[in-house]
């Protein structure tokens, strides 16, 4: 376990694979940790030929928390991560981010292009108003105060997966183990609030997006009522260029059925990048 800095902010990332080989970093989405791409999952990118970069965005596992109160946007999210790519003395990377590590990836590539190898987002948002709408019983889950101890908590949290995990593919127990082992490493109640508000605060990335000159890579869940599908396709209608991979029955979520095909796409990116 690493940890970067960016001014005040201190920033735990975890690496996978030999050191040199072709950057991947992996950003996690609101309220979740380091801990949503899986040590098996990380294992797969290496097994393709790349050094993987996954990180706790502030507010989240064991990188710092703001107090109550505390205001930041995408666009400092985007240069914690830049962070971390010093950090790892690494000079560019394909930045890969799921949900709101999407949106960050997106700001990365807009503000510092020349360290982003190649954009890949998932499962994410431009930013833009009436687009991705959530189904209601979606928002109202993903924005319900937090629980008073970490096993309401995880209930509440499986509740929310009920709604927006895959459909054929659930698997609660699974989920149970997850939220478990993410809560013993750290549990920060109101902190996602705060991460919802960044994104909510950095607006529409429309214009950014159309002046991107990076490869690029969007896929979306076909079944995802949280950030349904159009926001997917709307990225991808944005970004120069853009390739766009819909997944069919993926849900906002990333179960192992969902890692070979997003695995098998990044590698595919990451082939045309001059490295």
């Amino acid at each position: 376990m690493g940890t970067a800095r960016n001014g005040e902010i201190e920033i735990a990332y975890e690496s996978f694979g030999t050191d040199g080989d072709p950057a991947l970093m992996l950003l996690h989405g609101l309220g979740s940790s380091m801990l949503v791409w899986p040590e098996e999952m990380c294992a797969g990118f290496v097994d393709r030929g790349f050094f993987v970069l996954r990180i706790d965005h502030r507010d989240s596992g064991l990188s710092t928390v703001l107090p109550d109160g505390a205001r930041y946007t995408l666009e400092d999210m985007a240069g914690d991560a830049i962070a971390v790519l010093d950090a790892a003395g690494c000079e560019r990377a394909v930045v890969c981010g799921y949900s709101l590590g999407g949106m960050v990836a997106q700001a990365a590539a807009a503000a510092r292009g020349e360290r982003v190898a190649g954009l890949v987002s998932i499962s994410s948002h431009t930013g833009e108003a009436g687009v991705g709408d959530p189904a209601p019983e979606a928002l109202a889950a993903l924005t319900a105060p937090p629980a008073a101890t970490v096993e309401a908590q995880i209930e509440a949290d499986l509740a929310g997966y009920r709604i927006w995990s895959s459909p054929d593919w659930r698997n609660e127990q699974a989920q149970r183990e997850y939220l478990e082992r993410s809560y013993r490493r750290a549990w920060h109640p109101g902190a996602s609030e705060r991460q919802f508000k960044a994104a909510a605060r950095s607006g529409s990335r429309a214009d950014a997006l159309r002046g991107l000159d990076v490869p690029t890579l969007v896929i979306h869940g076909g079944a995802d009522p949280l950030i349904t599908p159009d926001a997917g396709r709307r990225t991808a209608e944005l970004v120069p260029g853009a390739e766009y991979l819909e997944i069919e029955g993926m849900g906002h979520d990333l179960p192992p059925q969902v890692w070979a095909p997003i695995i098998a796409s990044v590698t595919a990116l990451s082939a045309g990048i001059a490295w």
